[in-house]
């Protein structure tokens, strides 16, 4: 709680501020930082929401901004008086806009990834949280600020994501949503345009990957391993939330706690973005070895090789990770 009310004493005096969240931002990530945005800008501050990359937020989330507050990195300040960093564990995952974090007056950080570094000048890190939604609706709420549809549109699609449609939410947080749907969340126009609705082109997408899809019930310790590869061909036709949600497919197989699927880099074909999800093994320390992160069921990394070379990196690490 006192890194709340330090959080919320340090937004009530900002006059500029520029919110950040990691790259290729999800909806928690920027369902969070345009929550914050709003608010501030509602009490006066001069606001910007940006990320690393892409350079479009993803479509399914841009109706999110109702302020337009969303800003190109080229278009930010040389530098800002407060910055507030949501979502993201470590200055890397903010890609191109990582050195800004040493050139702020003020650094923020707001996440709920148990790898979290506190590389800011203010924390409210905290793991527990389901979502990093569940920690700005605290620091708003310390900070009295009125939640409108708008920004419960925006916290409410964080949780709800995160905690995969509330599975995964406590008592706490299941009355934090009733909160928010009081202030105006649609739960099911939230749900529809962020998890369900989907191109026709998605499909055949999905049968094209699903129909390479490997199970190795020996790996990750006996528990199962099962894997997809989206190659740059495959996802050519659809959206980068089509190939983000090939992961929630896989992860379902009953045979294996640990499922990977590992997305082709456009531009740098040797290059592979992993989605990592479990039952039984933690992945936030698996993808700790490749230079990545997240949460101990739900992580993700960046790997250079063949696909061969890339799953036999996984294969190796996941046989000495820590269980929960």
């Amino acid at each position: 709680m006192q890194d709340i009310r330090d959080a919320a004493a340090l937004l009530a005096s900002a006059g500029d501020v520029t919110i950040l969240g990691h790259v290729r931002p999800d909806a928690d990530a920027l369902g969070s930082a345009l929550a914050l945005g709003r608010a501030l800008r509602q009490r006066g501050a001069r606001v910007r929401v940006s990320f690393g990359e892409p350079d479009e937020a993803p479509e399914t989330l841009r109706w999110l901004d109702e302020d337009g507050l969303l800003t190109h990195p080229d278009a930010l300040p040389d530098s800002e008086e407060l910055l507030v960093c949501v979502d993201t564990p470590t200055p890397k995952r903010l890609g191109r806009l990582a050195g800004r974090v040493e050139l702020a007056g003020a650094v923020l950080v707001i996440d709920h990834h148990a790898t979290n570094t506190r590389y800011g000048t203010c924390h409210v890190v905290d793991e527990s949280a389901e979502a990093s939604a569940v920690l700005v609706f605290r620091v708003l709420e310390e900070l009295g600020a009125e939640l409108d549809e708008p920004i419960a549109r925006g916290l409410y699609a964080g949780i709800v994501t995160d905690t995969s449609g509330f599975r995964r939410a406590s008592p706490e947080t299941h009355r934090m949503a009733t909160r928010l749907l009081e202030a105006g969340a649609d739960p099911e126009a939230i749900v529809r345009r962020i998890v369900d609705e989907r191109p026709f082109a998605w499909l055949p997408m999905l049968s094209a990957v699903l129909g390479e899809a490997r199970l190795e019930p020996e790996a990750a310790q006996g528990r199962g391993f099962v894997y997809a590869v989206v190659p740059v061909e495959a996802a050519r036709t659809v959206r980068g939330e089509e190939v983000e949600s090939v992961i929630d497919v896989v992860r379902s197989v009953r045979e294996a706690a640990v499922a990977a699927v590992l997305k082709q880099d456009p531009a740098h074909p040797r290059q592979w973005q992993i989605s990592l999800r479990s039952t039984g093994i933690d992945v936030s320390a698996v993808a700790a070895q490749f230079g990545g992160g997240g949460h101990r069921q739900a992580a993700g990394c960046t790997i250079a090789g063949s696909v061969a070379e890339v799953v036999a990196g996984l294969r190796e690490v996941l046989e000495r990770a820590p269980l929960l």
